[in-house]
């Protein structure tokens, strides 16, 4: 089991009583995950028929044409359904914040027990997609990009882990642990198939190396 490691203040006696009193509607459920990428073969098959492209530039580029969080129902936006979907006996308040529960980070292994040392990444960063395609969108497909739940595009990761990834594609960057690399290419694959962006020759190469791997 990954250790459990806690660098903030433990939750506050009121969110410890909260989560007693919540913890019979909130009843635990099995891990969960984002949606199944496509199998490695499917994303060697696409891959098969991408014509690599230079990147466009982040000229224009801001995070709020791709707004995020959105509502998904009640008072719960997407950051806290994902934090739902990918946690362990998480329990959340009326606010829908998440005041308790175990999140293991697939990137690097480690295991929180405070949400807010998770970030919520988007598999494709809103400047990568920028850059392949996404610049010419609408702003609602923008925003539905930025929350979609339906395909791998987010998961509940270490923050520093997410933040060291940046806009990163998988030419220059690719989860530190390893296990999870042919998951993460196969998300990679899914989610720009799906939405039609375009790839570089060095991300498309990546991709292929890891997919031939798989």
């Amino acid at each position: 089991m990954p250790n459990v490691y806690a660098r903030r203040i433990g939750v506050l006696a009121s969110a410890a009583a909260l989560a007693a009193l919540t913890s019979l509607v909130n009843a635990p459920t099995a891990a969960a995950a984002p949606p199944t990428p496509m199998s490695a073969s499917a994303a060697r098959a696409y891959l098969a028929t991408v014509t690599p492209k230079t990147e466009g530039s982040t000229s224009g580029y801001s995070r709020d044409l791709f707004p995020h969080w959105g509502t998904v129902s009640g008072s719960c936006n997407t950051r806290e359904t994902v934090l739902k979907r990918d946690g362990v006996n998480v329990v959340q308040d009326s606010a829908c914040a998440a005041v308790s529960g175990s999140w293991y980070s697939e990137y690097d292994g480690a295991t929180w027990t405070v949400a807010t040392d998770l970030d919520i990444d988007h598999v494709v960063p809103l400047a990568e997609a920028w850059r392949s395609g996404a610049s010419s969108w609408t702003t609602s497909k923008r925003q539905q990009f930025a929350n979609d739940l339906t395909r791998p595009q987010l998961i509940a990761v270490t923050d520093n882990v997410n933040q060291a990834k940046g806009d990163l594609d998988p030419g220059k960057w690719m989860p530190p642990r390893t296990a999870y690399r042919c998951t993460y290419a196969r998300m990679w694959v899914n989610v720009k198939q799906y939405w039609g962006l375009s790839m570089d020759s060095g991300e498309k190469t990546a991709l292929v190396n890891v997919l031939n791997g798989c």
